[in-house]
């Protein structure tokens, strides 16, 4: 089987995160790596170490694409560059995994499906939580029926602050889509794909109350929210919530989910402690289900789902899977989070027919 010859496009800390994915894998080979600036670039260096040699570096991604030294590429560029990439990317026959969110805004993500339906290649959205081990066993156990008629779900995600990026671009909602969409993305999309519904209504109460208040870069203060409920409802009646607070590093646990349905529930959470806990209504029983481990080359930031998310983009990009999140999950991940932020600045519920979705 030939190499599989992948480039990245952004050389930060997602994207030197995807090379570090990339480097223990046997059938791929890195060849091509594209960051405007400096200093990310020499920590792309860092990180392929000799293999560095064989890679050819570009300043404009146009020019990577022009240069026919890859197969599939990796779009880890700041989130408001994307859909610029992704215009030049969908115009050739390169396969592409987008970080998240897709885009930063509901028109132009639609843009998007729109135009990835017009080829073969393949076009993935990076929502790796959906890999995550306790959360995949979730899945699967929630699919066997376990619990019965979903009927809520519950996410917690009480973390640390937003990272320093280059250049602080994730500091301005202008810049990220605003908190929800940046960083909540992945909880939306786990709503949408374990309701099997599309959201119909919003509402949301957040604020920037803890963090970055005191942040002004080129005389603009930080405007990203760090805390928020948002409450989402869906055709088929399920409802979900998010709790997130961006200024609560100590805890047990980072995130926590639950889903309920009229025979039990399921508990999970992040990183957890290898189990779910799964509670039966009929009997009033808890009981404890391992969590089965999966062999990665690297567990990096996202406790190896990255790895596993990159091996299935892999396989359908060889023709040996299917494409598991398209154009269409992303663009409703971003649905919902731009939905919640109208909710916030609007104070008052949003519904989801009111938005454009071409």
């Amino acid at each position: 089987m030939e190499k599989l010859r992948f480039g990245v496009i952004g050389t930060g800390m997602m994207g030197c995160e995807h090379l570090r994915n990339l480097l223990p894998m046997d059938d791929v080979v890195i060849t091509a790596v594209s960051d405007p600036n400096d200093e990310p670039l020499s920590w792309a260096e860092m990180t392929l170490g000799d293999r560095w040699a064989g890679v050819s570096v570009f300043k404009d991604h146009r020019n990577l694409l022009a240069s026919d030294a890859v197969d599939a590429v990796i779009i880890a560029s700041p989130n408001h560059t994307h859909k610029a990439v992704l215009d030049d990317v969908l115009s050739t026959d390169i396969s592409v995994l987008v970080e998240k969110p897709m885009c930063t805004t509901i028109s132009d993500c639609s843009a998007v499906v729109k135009q990835s339906q017009k080829r073969d290649a393949v076009t993935w959205v990076g929502l790796e939580y959906r890999y995550m081990p306790s959360i995949a066993h979730l899945l699967n156990q929630l699919a066997s029926g376990i619990i019965g008629d979903l009927k809520m779900i519950s996410i917690r995600e009480h973390r640390f602050p937003f990272l320093v990026k280059v250049d602080n671009w994730n500091r301005f909602t202008a810049n990220t889509g605003g908190t929800l969409v940046e960083k909540c993305c992945h909880f939306f999309d786990l709503m949408n794909f374990v309701s099997g519904s599309r959201p119909t209504r919003v509402y949301a109460s957040g604020g920037q109350d803890v963090n970055h208040l005191d942040e002004v870069y080129n005389g603009q203060r930080s405007d990203i929210l760090d805390n928020a409920f948002v409450t989402v409802d869906y055709a088929n009646g399920v409802r979900a919530m998010l709790d997130l607070s961006m200024f609560a590093e100590g805890g047990r646990n980072e995130q926590e989910l639950v889903v309920v349905g009229d025979a039990g529930k399921i508990e999970a959470a992040v990183p957890g402690d290898g189990h779910l806990y799964i509670g039966k209504r009929a009997d009033r029983s808890v009981r404890t289900d391992p969590v089965p481990t999966e062999d990665v080359g690297h567990m990096g930031f996202h406790h190896g789902a990255s790895f596993v998310e990159l091996r299935r983009f892999i396989d359908a990009v060889r023709g040996d899977g299917s494409v598991e999140v398209d154009t269409t999950a992303g663009l409703w991940s971003v649905v919902v989070g731009a939905a919640a932020h109208l909710s916030i600045a609007e104070q008052r519920v949003v519904h989801i027919s009111e938005l454009e979705l071409n």
